[in-house]
Parts: structure tokens; C-alpha cells; sequence
């Protein structure tokens, strides 16, 4: 057809507003860094991946420690500025408490993934206790498992990853559902540049999300095989591309200078 994927999608808006998505650093002080960093850059809004502590492969978490960079961010970032939390699952229910009860005191707007997902009972307690809206969905793997948590309450805004549930088409098809119950919806983009665009095609033709999620820093996922770079604009917001397809395009003379083995 000649067009983006999001306008054969049936397209909604032709820009989507960024935040900025942290790596897991290791200190308080990185995340000062980087929230003032991207808020230089444009951005009106950035998430926290917390601290990973340990090494060799063996990792572990501090509550504790991630409040007290929620506080020290949120006093960088300024009380205007949009901020969202992910810790990836990894707090138990008394500590995702404690951790929301502040985030609540902070004005967060997104609380992601703050325990694990398999705990519906845990996150139905979090979504009523809680103001921050409570955002799960990024590890479902089928878009027949979202109608439970959204049944019985154990989420306020929905996530997918699309890779996890069947493409493009699916994601669609959670995003739907979600509207449909007045909700909003939030997809996974952080990674390289097709985890962005795949993820930013299904935002751009969704009336229901507000984010594009940026990885941070800009520019470190990009691929010297990919023609076009994937950036925020100066307002803050991502454009959509205007190249048909995915809309970033390949060098393939990059691409076949840099190949080692092709495997079948």
C-alpha cells in the first residue's frame, strides 16, 4: 500500500510524547544526573528502573534505596515534571506498598510491574490501596490473559509487548480491549529501534495511550545497519515515521559489509 503501518491501522495522531526510560544504574546520584540531562534534552517525563545491586550475575534490590531516589528525583525533575517507576517485579507486596504509598506523596503517574505478575491477588490489594495507577501486562504471553486482571481490578493501565503476544495485530487487539473498558494503555518500547517502531505504530493509531518510551540515553540502541534514528523533537514528542512499513529503513550494504555467518 505504500503507507505506515499505524495509518493502515488507521491512524490516530501523527506524534506521541516521550519519556525518558533509565537504565538500571547503581546510584542515586546517576539518576539525578540523568533526569536533569533529559530534561535539558526536551523530555516531560522519564522512569526509573531502580538500582540492581551485586554482581556476577547475582542481583538483588533495596526498597529503601529505590525510595529514596524516587524522593531525589522528583526534587531534581521539579514538581511539574512527569515521573513513572519500574521495578520489574521484584518487590514483595509489603514493600510495593511502601514504595506506592510514597510514590503517591510524590505524584508519580505510573507505578509498572511492582510485583510479579503471576500475583493477581497482590496487585488487586496495590491497584485499591493506591492512587498511582498500577501498570501490568508486559509479561502475559497471550491476549487471553488480560480479561482477568482487568475483571477482577488488578490493574489500572495495561502493557504488552508484542513480541509476547502474537505481533502487531494483537497488540492491537489489547489495546481495544482496554478502551473498551475506559483504560488506559501503555505498550513496551524500550530497545533497539524496531522495539520502538513496532510498539510506536500500534500508540500512534491508539486513542487510549499518552507515552512513547524512549530509551535513554538517545542513542544507545541505535544499529549502524538502520538508515533512520528514532529521536524526540524539541517539544518533546516523537513523529511518526513517513517511510512505508515499519518506516525505518535497513542498509543492507551495511548490513551485508558486517555480516559474519548466516545461519540456517
Amino acid at each position: 500500500m505504500g503507507l505506515p503501518v499505524y495509518q493502515i491501522l488507521g491512524a490516530y495522531r501523527n506524534r506521541v510524547l516521550a519519556y525518558a526510560s533509565s537504565q538500571h544504574h547503581r546510584t542515586l546520584e546517576e539518576f539525578v544526573t540523568e533526569v536533569q540531562q533529559c530534561k535539558a534534552q526536551g523530555f516531560k517525563a522519564y522512569k526509573i528502573h531502580p538500582p540492581e545491586l551485586g554482581s556476577n550475575g547475582v542481583f538483588k534490590h533495596d526498597y529503601k534505596l529505590d525510595m529514596e531516589v524516587a524522593k531525589a528525583v522528583r526534587k531534581a525533575a521539579g514538581d511539574d515534571f512527569f515521573l513513572l517507576m519500574d521495578p520489574v517485579g521484584v518487590y514483595t507486596r509489603e514493600e510495593a506498598m511502601a514504595v506506592g504509598r510514597l510514590l503517591d506523596e510524590l505524584h508519580f503517574v505510573s507505578f509498572e510491574d511492582p510485583i510479579p505478575t503471576k500475583d493477581v491477588d497482590g496487585l488487586v490489594e496495590l491497584c485499591q490501596a493506591l492512587d498511582v495507577p498500577v501498570v501490568i501486562g508486559e509479561f502475559l504471553t497471550s491476549i487471553y490473559h488480560y480479561g482477568e486482571y482487568i475483571r477482577r481490578g488488578a490493574l489500572d493501565e495495561v502493557r504488552f509487548i508484542v513480541d509476547n503476544i502474537g505481533g502487531i495485530s494483537s497488540g492491537m487487539k489489547v489495546a481495544q480491549l482496554t478502551e473498551t473498558f475506559s483504560m488506559q494503555c501503555q505498550p513496551h518500547n524500550w530497545g533497539d529501534v524496531f522495539d520502538h517502531a513496532v510498539h510506536f505504530h500500534c500508540e500512534l493509531a491508539m486513542p487510549n495511550n499518552r507515552w512513547f518510551e524512549m530509551t535513554v540515553p538517545q542513542g544507545s540502541s541505535d544499529r549502524v545497519y538502520v538508515k533512520d534514528r528514532i529521536r524526540i523533537a524539541q517539544d518533546g514528542y516523537v513523529y511518526a515515521p513517513t517511510k512505508p512499513g515499519l518506516g525505518y529503513e535497513i542498509d543492507r550494504d551495511v548490513l551485508d559489509r558486517i555480516t559474519k555467518r548466516i545461519d540456517n
